[in-house]
């Protein structure tokens, strides 16, 4: 994940990741059923329209690369990805700019880390 820490204006806590490489090591077999992955879209759908959600957007900030965008613009994003067994859930959604989502696609956090890695290695 890109440091927030140097943005106040960033509102989210730092996630805890202790233990989420063995995580990988599990996801990276699992592939869901069309069942779950119904179930938890249907879940989303729900969580989007409630005040929870409204209120994560109004920041404006996308949780990935920090940039201020207006708030309808955000998508809601699952930090494990459905596809890969995470659940539609508060602790597992975040808003992010359209741009973060579409790149990240079904990547976890550790893989986006060096996703993003990679990317500032190859433009130095």
């Amino acid at each position: 994940m890109p440091d927030m820490s140097e943005n106040e204006e960033f509102p989210f806590e730092d996630a805890n990741w202790d233990g989420l490489e063995e995580f990988t090591d599990f996801v990276d077999d699992f592939r869901a059923d069309p069942a779950f992955i119904r179930k938890e879209k249907e879940k989303a759908r729900q969580l989007r329209a409630s005040q929870w959600w409204k209120n994560r957007r109004a920041t404006g900030i996308c949780y990935y690369c920090g940039r201020k965008v207006p708030p309808r613009e955000l998508t809601m994003d699952h930090l494990v990805p459905i596809a890969r067994g995470g659940r539609s859930s508060k602790g597992n959604i975040v808003p992010c700019c359209k741009e973060c989502n579409t790149q990240k696609n079904t990547m976890l956090p550790v893989e986006w880390e060096e996703y993003l890695k990679h990317l500032s290695e190859k433009h130095d």
